[in-house]
Order: C-alpha cells, then structure tokens, then sequence
C-alpha cells in the first residue's frame, strides 16, 4: 500500500476556551463564505462534508477517514446508539469519539429522520438530548418534528410549532454543548421564514435546514432552492447552515452560493451498495462502464470491469471510497471558486449538466418565457419588477438579500457563459450600484452612445473624447456593453470593461426600446441620443452621422483637431468627470457632494495618460484610481474629507442591513468601542465584538469609514461583512483597516 494511505494525522487541538461555539467568516463571496467553528475537538473549516457513519455499518472506517482524508468531522445518529444496548454502554462509558475511533467533530442527529423513515421514535425531546451530552458529542441536535411535502399545510405548521416548543428545553438539556436548532417548514415559503424567525430567536450553535431529504430524492432542486432562499435570509448570519441530508456533489456549487456551511450524506456508502459512483453532474452505474467518468485515487490502478470482478464486500468498499474522493473534490472545488470569486460562475456551469438542476437555477435567476439567446428581454424583466411565476413580489427581499451581498467591483475578467451572465447576483449588484448612485451631469441635453467593442475603451476613443468634450460639452458619452450602459468616465469599470465574450455579442445592434430604457435608469430620461459603431473603419465618419442626426451638422469636422491647449482643457474635464462618477459610484456620494471634494483637484498621470492619484486643493493626496479593477481607493485624507461631507447623524445602534435607502449618504460609517480606537488609529483590523453602532448599508469589499463614540474620525477600512454580520458576529474580522489617523496610509 502506498504511503499516503498508511499515514496518521495528529489528533486535533481543542480551541479555546473563550472561543467554543463561535463561528467566524474567513472569506466571502457574496453569500458563500469560507468559515471556522470553533469546537473542544478542533476547529473545524466550512464549507464542511460530514460523511454519515452508522455505528453497526462502518463501510469506511472514521479513522481513515480522518488520516487519508483530511476529514475533520462526521455525524452519527445517536438514537441509533441510544438503542443498541452494547453500543450505548460503549458511549456512556468511553464517549463517542472512543465509539467510532474519531478525533475529530462529531455531530449526532437525534432520531428524526428515523422517525420520517420508520415512524414514531421511541426516546424523549429532553433524554436524547442530553444522552447527546453524556456521550460527549461536539454538535447535539434536538427531536424536531420532520415535514415531509406532502403534509398539508396545517401538518406542516403544526411540525413547525411543536419544534419551536421544544427549543428551549432542549437547549436547557444541553448544556454547554453546542446544539443543532434544524429549520422546518416543507415547501411552504411563508413556514419555512417563520420557523427561520422563531428557531433563530433561541441560542442554538447550528442551524440544519431540515425536511429536504424527500424533495432531493424527487429530484425537486427547484424547491429544494426555494426552500434554502426562504430559510437562508432569515438566519441569524452568525451561525453554520447545515443542509440536512445534502451530500450529493451535484448540489454543492449552488448551495454553497446561496450560504450553505455544512453538508452530511450516507450517499457514499449508500449509492457504492447498488454500484452508483456519485459525479458533479449526477449519478452513474459500473454495470457496463468501460472508463471510469473521473479518476480519483483509489481507482487509478484498475479498471470499471476489474472492480465488477471483485467480492461483493470488496466492491463496495472501493466504490465507497470513489464516491467519498469525488464529493471531497468537489467541496475543495467550490472552496477555491469561493477564493477566485467564481462561486455562482461554477453553480451557473454545473447547472447545464442536469435538467432539475437547470430549472432550479434559472428560478433563481431569469424570469420565465424567455428565448434562449433573448438576453436583453432577461434584462428588462429582471429590472421592470415582472413577476417570476407570479411570485415575484414574494420573493423580491430574498433576491436584494443576494445580490446586495455581492462585492464589486471584482478583480479579473468576466468570462461570458450565455443568458446567465447578465444575472449573475454579482452584475446585478454591479448594475444596481451604478443605477442608484450615478447622477448625470445637470448639463446633459443629448446622448451619444458607442458600442461594438469589448474593454478596455480608452484607446478606440482617445482622440474623439477631448474633440466631443470640446465641441460638445452638453452631450453626455457613454458606452454600451452586452452589461449594460456606463458613462465614459467609468469606462474601465470592472464588470463592464472585463467582459470576455464573442464578437457576436459585442457588436449586437443595440435596441431603441431598450436602449431608453437603460438610458432612464441612469437619470437620461428622454434624452435625444445616436449611437456610434466602433469596429472597424470609418468611426469618426459614423460620429459625424451621428451629430448630424442629433442637430450639429455644423459642428467642425471630427478630423480636425484640437490645439494643444484645447487638448489639455479638455482632458482636465475628463479626468474631473473620472472623479466625480467613482465617488458617486464606489463612495456613494451624490454629484453636489462628489463636486466639493473635487473643488481644485489636480491630478498625477502616469506615462499612459492614466490617473494614479487624484490630490486635494491643498496638494495632499486624496485619492487613487486602480487600475485592476477600475475602482476608487481612499487615502487617509480622502476618507476624513468624505466623513467631513457627511450630513446623517453618526449610527446609534447595530441595525440589520437596508440598502435600497442608502443612495447618496456615503460610505456606511462604523463606530468602535474605546478598546478597539487605539488600535484602528495604528491602522489596524476591526474585529467583531469591537463595534458599537454601524450604518444600515454597511456591505462587504466596501469602503468605510471608522470613528469612535464621539465622533471623532479614526481611519477607513474595506467592510468584510454587511450590517446584519456585525450586528450578530462576535468573531473574525469585521473591518480590513486600509489607514489610520495616528499613522501614514498605506500606498493605496
């Protein structure tokens, strides 16, 4: 046998003391986070697999598990233990992780799902949970009451009711060990937020969203969405989600996108009995396979027919082990999309490989009756409020509490993947930000928009921007992209500029109806416009046709041109326009505030004709455009001459978040306590458990600003979490410092 396989791991480490119980966020993207929880048998790292390990069945032994695999915790079903007398008397005298050879976590259910499977249990709401805590569990879970779809809805309620009854004798039954609060509800929209609301009001650890067994062995994906977007918005953000019974690879990317933390599964063992190998695309049989579908390690050395050949127990075993390495791969897949900032890309390719899956995406995402390449039509419905199978309205807070989530703008490209690019939550927030926030200049008297290109921009247009903004200081420029439409001076815009995608969908023919529509939404309500096709020969002449058609036939010709002082004029505007759209965009400013701290700015430009740093009146640097991103950073001084526009009263409480009130008043400001201001003033890291008060607009990769009780201004930091995170978070970092007043920015 190879060495890897007969390697050991060290036992895991308990964490603190102080820190048992905490959950904190590593990383995010939107709503998928990376995460730690902190347990007396290590911390364990999210997005978790808990592989299922019946007592009496150990297809994989747990102690492989944990030295070949790396796997820090799994769930075993302690009413299962509770009625073995032998197995019981292991437990009680040894614990469990003794049981089951396991140092890792261990979580137990409490006899549910039996109860779905095999009727009425036999053990008491309070005996079970605390023989959970006598055998010395990490996560107990309480006797919920299992709704399965087809109860009615009184049933269903009632399962709901009775759980929350429960609670607190359950949580007073466990002690100090960390206890599951599982969510029910079915598939109704309404019970589903009501037992999110009432179960997240008691002191549970983990949430499991409970009840969805039945609708994923229907292949119900479309509900099973449904279900998590009801439940999920109304979680306390503080604590792991745990999708019951969810183990299926398939089924990882979407849910980990839409705020999943824990998964466990028996299908490993389960689906290696009857000769299923688990994929990301679904599920295969060996009967007559030729080449496996995926070469994992344990199978790299024989063939599908050589396994067919083996002992029935030997079989197994491996195909067991198979479809243990395809789940792992899978979850470190999502774990590293979640890193690139690519979590929704991978759901959006992994939902083309099975039709239930499809169909659940694209409830989340387009509206209905939508031609497949109608990409413009998904645009406008996804923006005019139409309704989504007649429920938009009743879904409208779930979609804002994802897409407002999401951070932008990002680093790298945006690959084009079709109709589903448009609607990924991150565009949206993208288009939303730009549509809330950018004023137009009051002059703004017509409209010329250039298309036919992909980003960056600045190069097709180099010569023609100084000679409009000469001659015609009272046209608004902007570009269209197959994202939408976005003035000139935000042309290298992340996503707008970083689209990668064919010809076909660059140059298509802009659309008048919708064309005004996008121009409304930017405050250019019945503004006369044209359209310039940049590809190829011949732009300035198309202009020229262009200006004509708006009235300016005697406007000098666009291949004369400007003087050397002209020139420079002109570029000044230019650049003062770049600065005022990024802080009205990226700082949410309006224009009047945006205008004032522009008041006497100059500009360092770099070889390229970029700006590196916009300075104050005064000649200290203020702020700085990147490059990467097309976004606006702060200096020091930057975001106290920011706090020093700001007209709201200073935050007083920590409110969840509200974003659609928050165009216009700035950066969200956060207030600390007395022990965190030294700290803050040094420049460094928020943390949670530090904050007094923070506005209700507070958003990840955000700037903001940090002040303490008093109002005096200490620093300004990029946001790491949203209102409602650190209203709830007591651990991990809440701010990410970016300057201090009591020490030099960093080089921004």
């Amino acid at each position: 046998m190879a060495a890897w396989q007969d390697s050991t791991r060290s036992d895991p480490k308990p964490c603190r003391p102080q820190d048992h119980g905490r959950f904190e966020v590593t990383q995010r993207d939107g709503r998928a986070r990376l995460g730690r929880l902190h347990t007396h048998h290590g911390v364990l790292e999210t997005p978790a697999l808990l592989p299922v390990v019946n007592p009496n069945i150990r297809t994989i032994e747990p102690r492989v598990m944990w030295d070949r695999y790396g796997i820090q915790a799994l769930i075993t079903n302690s009413y299962i233990v509770w009625k073995h007398d032998e197995l019981k008397a292991h437990a009680t005298e040894k614990g469990v992780h003794d049981l089951l050879n396991f140092p890792g976590v261990i979580m137990t259910d409490s006899g549910t799902f039996q109860s779905y499977v095999y009727g009425d249990v036999e053990v008491g709401v309070e005996d079970i949970v605390t023989f959970q805590r006598t055998i010395g569990v990490d996560i107990a879970t309480m006797l919920d009451v299992f709704s399965r779809p087809d109860m009615t809805r009184n049933e269903v309620k009632e399962a709901v009711e009775e759980t929350e009854r429960r609670a607190e004798a359950s949580l007073n039954a466990a002690g100090d060990t960390m206890l599951n609060g599982p969510i029910q509800g079915g598939v109704h929209h309404d019970l589903r937020q009501l037992s999110a609301t009432v179960m997240g009001q008691h002191n549970f650890a983990v949430h499991p969203v409970g009840g969805i067994v039945p609708v994923m062995e229907q292949q119900r994906y479309k509900d099973y969405a449904k279900i998590m977007m009801a439940t999920l918005a109304q979680l306390p953000p503080h604590r792991p989600v745990h999708m019951f019974g969810c183990g299926h690879p398939m089924l990882f990317p979407m849910s980990i996108a839409l705020g999943a933390d824990l998964f466990d599964s028996a299908a490993y063992a389960l689906f290696a009995r009857d000769g299923r190998l688990l994929t990301p695309w679904g599920t295969e049989r060996i009967d007559e396979m030729v080449d496996w579908p995926l070469i994992m390690p344990c199978v790299a050395h024989l063939t599908p027919a050589e396994v067919r050949a083996m002992a029935p127990p030997e079989r197994e075993n491996l195909l067991a082990h198979f479809n243990l390495e395809v789940t792992l791969a899978e979850l470190a897949r999502c774990k590293q999309a979640v890193r690139d900032g690519k979590i929704w890309q991978l759901a959006e390719q992994r939902s083309h490989q099975h039709p239930a899956l499809r169909e659940a995406f694209l409830w989340l995402t387009t509206p209905p009756g939508r031609a497949p390449t109608d990409f413009r039509r998904i645009r406008s419905e996804r923006e005019s409020g139409k309704d989504r199978e007649g429920e938009r309205g009743t879904w409208e807070e779930e979609w804002d509490w994802l897409v407002w989530a999401q951070q932008t703008p990002r680093q790298g490209g945006v690959q084009w993947g079709g109709d589903d690019t448009f609607v990924r939550p991150s565009i949206q927030k993208a288009r939303h930000q730009l549509h809330h926030r950018w004023e137009p200049p009051t002059g703004a008297q017509q409209a010329v928009v250039f298309h036919g290109i992909r980003g960056p921009f600045r190069e097709r247009l180099s010569e023609v921007l100084p000679w409009l903004k000469h001659h015609h200081p009272e046209i608004e420029l902007l570009i269209l992209t197959p994202l939408g439409i976005v003035p000139t001076s935000l042309e290298d815009l992340n996503p707008f500029a970083h689209l990668d995608a064919p010809p076909w969908v660059l140059q298509h023919e802009p659309e008048p109806a919708w064309l005004e529509t996008e121009l409304a939404r930017l405050g250019l309500v019945g503004v006369p416009w044209a359209t310039v096709n940049l590809v190829g020969d011949g732009m300035k002449h198309r202009l020229a046709e262009a200006l004509a058609h708006l009235g300016h036939g005697e406007t000098p010709s666009v291949h004369l041109p400007l003087s050397d002082d002209e020139r420079a004029t002109a570029m000044a505007a230019i650049r003062h326009e770049q600065g005022l759209a990024k802080l009205m965009v990226m700082h949410n400013t309006d224009r009047s505030t945006a205008v004032a701290l522009m008041d006497g700015a100059t500009f360092v430009v770099n070889r390229e004709g970029r700006v590196k740093n916009i300075n104050g009146a005064d000649g200290v640097h203020r702020f700085s455009p990147r490059l990467r991103d097309g976004g606006l950073s702060l200096s020091t001084a930057g975001a106290a001459a920011l706090f020093a526009q700001r007209t709201d009263p200073l935050p007083a409480s920590m409110p969840s978040s509200e974003w659609l009130t928050s165009a216009h008043r700035g950066p969200a400001v956060v207030v600390v306590n007395e022990d965190a201001e030294p700290f803050v003033r040094k420049g460094r890291n928020v943390f949670h458990g530090f904050i007094q008060a923070c506005d209700a607009w507070l958003n990840p990769g955000e700037a903001c600003l940090i002040v303490n009780a008093d109002g005096t201004f200490l620093g300004h930091g990029v946001s790491q979490s949203t209102a409602s995170d650190a209203k709830t978070f007591t651990k991990g970092i809440a701010v990410k410092t970016r300057g201090g007043v009591g020490e030099t920015s960093p080089e921004a």
